[in-house]
Formats: C-alpha cells, structure tokens, sequence
C-alpha cells in the first residue's frame, strides 16, 4: 500500500477545509445572537423563532420540498427505464438519438434548458407555476439517473435473470423481483442525486415559475440581493440537516445491506 506523503494529507485537508469550512460557518452563525451575520454576538434560538414567523421562507420552503419529491420520484422512474433501454436494447431506430437526448442536458447551460421550457410552455398555453418547475426538474434531473442506472446494469451479470426466467418467472416479475433489488442503490443514488439538484436549482426554476410558486434558492437570492439575514442562516441549516440525515440513513442502510450480504455468502461457504 502507498504511503501517505505529506503533500497528500496537506492536500487533502485544504479540500475538505474548502468545501466545509463555509458551511460550518453558516451553521454557527445560525445561533448568532446579533441581527449581523458576520459579528458573533453570543448564542441564541431566536433566529430559528423568528424564522417560524416568516412565512415568505416558508411558503418557499415548502414549495421547494414538493417541487423536489415530485420530479425526483418521476426522474427516477423516468431515468431508470432510459438507463434501462440504453444498456438492454443495443439496436433500434433512433438509439443515436435517444442517447444524444439523454446526455444533452448534462452539458447544456441551464440558460438555454430553462429558456426553451419556458418558450415550450408558452407555445402550449401552460399557465406556469409548481406543476411547471416540477415538469422541468424532472426533465433535466432523469438524465442523472439515466447515467448513473445505466452505469450500473453495465456490468450487471444477466445469468440471474435468465435462470429465473428457465424456472418461468415473467421478464415483468423478473425486473421487479431480481433486476431491481441488484440495481436498487444506483436508483436511490439517483434519486438523491436528482433530489439535491431540484433542492439547488435556480437558474431554470427561474424561468419556469408563475405567480405563487416561489422556491426557496429564488426566495433567498432576492432577500441577499438587500443583505444577508440570519433567518436565512438558519433556514439553509435546517436543509443542510435534513439531507445530511437523509445521506446517513441510506449509508447506514447501505452497509447493512452489504454486511447481510457478505454473511450470506460466508454462509453459503461454509454450507459447501
């Protein structure tokens, strides 16, 4: 095993102190006692007080919680029957352009995707609200899983669905009984990771909204444009709590799930 050189430990703790020390900062200013967000002033609740009363936040607050559960479980359905599709049917008409279409999005500048679903929605008379900043995150979010199921069925070994399906399990009940469980941590994968983009998104949120439909990055960028406030601290560290446990959970899950396995093969061993 190499060894760990001076050079590697400097580096990275610089990039976790990069990443993590404005965050940190966040948080403890969250329970700073004065009204100004750089000068600590002693700790204090009140923010979060004041932030229950602030229902500008958290009509945002929610909108955002909705838009991001909606289109992530749709992105995930959506992506995994892609990601499905680009690995399990190699030839038919189209499959150049498919696969363009799912990758597009990766690359393209938020700009022009949220600029052409604006014109798309306009051309067909959609009034623009939730429903519509929901129908474009998920458009550009079932890319990412696209990718990421389709990473994973890449080296996925296929005797498993063949020998179920000899014994005369339907392809149906095959995807669902043996497919799905094996791929099942790409698919959450994916719904995390299309869940944090929704959660994140301005940009094209921005061009899809309507009257009402406010989410919070759109809440918060026009309330720093006028200052930061520390209700937004300490909204920003309700979220950073609530998908901090949500990543811990499932890495918990995740583990045990590979230990149980791990024991079952042990088992299986020794059985032999």
């Amino acid at each position: 095993m190499k060894q760990w050189t001076w050079f590697n430990k400097v580096s990275l703790v610089l990039g976790f102190a990069f990443l993590y020390i404005p965050i940190l900062l966040l948080v403890i200013y969250s329970f700073n006692e004065s009204r100004l967000v750089t000068v600590w002033s002693g700790f204090s609740f009140k923010w979060y007080g004041a932030l229950m009363q602030n229902r500008g936040l958290l009509d945002a607050a929610a909108v955002t919680i909705k838009v991001a559960l909606i289109s992530s479980t749709l992105a995930t359905i959506f992506g995994t029957m892609a990601g499905f599709s680009m690995v399990r049917f190699k030839h038919f008409r189209g499959r150049t352009l498919f696969n363009g279409m799912i990758y597009a999005p990766l690359v393209m500048p938020e700009v022009i995707t949220g600029l052409s679903l604006l014109l798309m929605f306009v051309a067909i008379s959609l009034d623009r609200g939730m429903w519509t900043i929901t129908l474009a995150h998920t458009t550009f979010s079932m890319c990412y899983v696209g990718v990421v199921v389709q990473s994973r069925l890449a080296g996925f070994d296929r005797s498993i669905e063949e020998a179920a399906m000899d014994l005369g399990c339907p392809p149906l009940k095959t995807f669902f009984v043996i497919t799905l469980p094996i791929i099942l941590p790409a698919v959450l994968s994916g719904w995390l990771l299309s869940f944090t983009l929704s959660l994140d998104d301005l940009v094209i949120a921005s061009f899809t909204t309507g009257p009402g439909a406010t989410t919070l990055p759109m809440k918060i960028y026009s309330m720093v444009r006028l200052g930061v406030t520390p209700e937004v601290n300490a909204i920003s560290t309700i979220l950073i709590g609530i998908v901090a446990s949500g990543v811990v959970v499932l890495s918990v899950l995740h583990k045990r799930r590979e230990n149980q396995k791990r024991k079952d093969e042990l088992l299986a061993a020794s059985d032999l």
